[in-house]
């Protein structure tokens, strides 16, 4: 094992010095504006959009073409207003709407003339006004498309069981996994006599989660974990199950925690209830810092390539690439675990029955 982990940084050691040398190649204008433009991709790819491109290109006559269908766009302002973001054009032409404009500018909707003119302050932000936005976007779509595939195929398998108790289908991929995070999540965290009512939450997170990083690895350009709403809306749920679920137990040693001196216990509530509000913070940061810095590093080896532009080089970035690519399919895994195993780890503390020795 030594020798294999020997092998791996000589290697890595090799294609960082050969990146080195060959990147000072490279002249210094073409290489900055090469740069530039690789990270304009990379902000781009990892933001949100109001539709949903499969890819693009640019002919032959410069026009930047997009492949994709459009999303619809729902604001409020001064009553409902739904149209399709084909209206937009990917923020090349503005949206009229019963007479008023609407603009995309740096992936938000503002309301502007029918010039676009947008106003700033001082610190270089917009002042438009932006009105409430309840949009499909492309993170809302395959969060709802992901969530019909996961009730059609659980529904399949729960058909299939009360039939036969042997699996058939996608249920032989899946009992292993769900027999997983009961026996290796659930019940070491919950107990056995409580873990049933947390089950279908634990699973609906785990496979959401999982399927939800795999498709961000694809190259379809979806992002939803590296969204910090997204990851703090999962974390909400398992702070308020865990919030309403607790027994009388899990509140007591919080604000009045026994064996502990009066005078401690009222230095030490405080803490402990902000200790609560930690916990899902922490699950919120934790999936999206790890998901956002895996996609930002990937894309950025990638564009090395570009940057190279030698058979050497780029022969070694891509390699780096397709390693950091298959290790990435196992954070897809991990994340989803890490998440699972903490909101049972929450879970069991809330229900934990407590025997203090007076």
């Amino acid at each position: 094992m030594r020798k294999v982990n020997t092998l791996i940084s000589l290697i890595l050691l090799v294609s960082f010095i050969s990146s080195v040398s060959f990147a000072k190649e490279a002249s210094k204008e073409d290489s900055g504006d090469l740069k530039s433009e690789i990270k304009e991709y990379i902000n781009h790819h990892l933001l949100d959009s109001y539709d949903f491109s499969l890819y693009s290109f640019t002919n032959e006559k410069g026009e930047h073409i997009y492949r994709g269908f459009s999303l619809p766009v729902i604001l409020w302002d001064d009553g409902l207003k739904v149209f399709s973001s084909s209206k937009f054009h990917h923020g090349e032409t503005l949206a009229e709407i019963d007479g008023s404009y609407y603009k995309l500018y740096h992936n938000k909707i503002y309301k502007t003339n029918s010039s676009g003119d947008i106003h700033y302050a001082e610190g270089g932000h917009p002042t438009n006004i932006k009105p409430l936005d309840f949009s499909i976007t492309k993170n809302v779509f395959t969060i709802f498309m992901v969530g019909l595939l996961m009730f059609f195929v659980f529904s399949r398998m729960a058909k299939n069981y009360k039939k036969s108790s042997i699996p058939s289908g996608v249920g032989r991929l899946l009992e292993p996994i769900v027999i997983y995070v009961r026996d290796e999540i659930a019940i070491p965290n919950i107990g056995k006599k409580k873990y049933k009512r947390y089950m279908n939450y634990l699973l609906t997170v785990f496979f959401f989660v999982w399927i939800i990083n795999l498709l961000g690895l694809t190259p379809l350009g979806i992002n939803v974990t590296n969204n910090i709403a997204v990851t703090l809306a999962l974390a909400l749920l398992t702070y308020l199950i865990t919030t309403f679920t607790a027994n009388k137990n899990y509140w007591g040693h919080i604000f009045w925690m026994p064996g502990v001196p009066s005078l401690m216990k009222i230095v030490l509530a405080p803490i402990e209830l902000l200790g609560t509000i930690i916990k899902p913070f922490s699950l919120m940061i934790r999936l999206y810092a790890n998901i956002t810095a895996g996609h930002i590093v990937l894309m950025s080896i990638i564009g090395l390539m570009f940057i190279f532009k030698n058979w050497v080089g780029s022969s070694l970035s891509f390699a780096l690439a397709f390693a950091l690519g298959i290790l990435e399919l196992l954070v897809a895994a991990l994340q989803a675990y890490i998440f699972t195993m903490l909101s049972a780890l929450y879970f069991g503390a809330a229900v934990e029955e407590h025997h203090d020795d007076h």
